[in-house]
């Protein structure tokens, strides 16, 4: 059992000794939306093309859609677009957060 116990010590040394950097939450490492001029998006279809060009339009690491009647989560990440849809699953609004 004591032999045992001498095992794990310099493995867990080996991990403290390791530097690693704690992800924040809401943050995606060299993205940050920003929704400035993507009017040219509403009226458009809410398809994966639309999604991806909103995306890189924004400079955005996640997409939400929010087609009408959806409950979204009120968190604020800074590398999410969110993508308001109407009836007609046509794009209504678009915002960071």
């Amino acid at each position: 059992m004591r032999n045992s116990a001498l095992l794990f010590v310099p493995l867990l040394a080996s991990c403290a000794a390791s530097p690693v950097e704690t992800p924040v939450h809401g943050v995606t490492q060299g993205h940050k939306c920003d929704a400035t001029g993507t009017d040219r998006f509403v009226g458009q279809q809410g398809t994966s093309e639309t999604g991806a060009a909103i995306m890189a339009a924004t400079r955005s690491a996640v997409l939400r859609w929010a087609p009408p009647g959806y409950m979204l989560t009120m968190d604020f990440r800074k590398d999410r677009v969110t993508v308001r849809l109407g009836p007609d699953r046509k794009v209504t609004a678009i915002n960071c957060g």
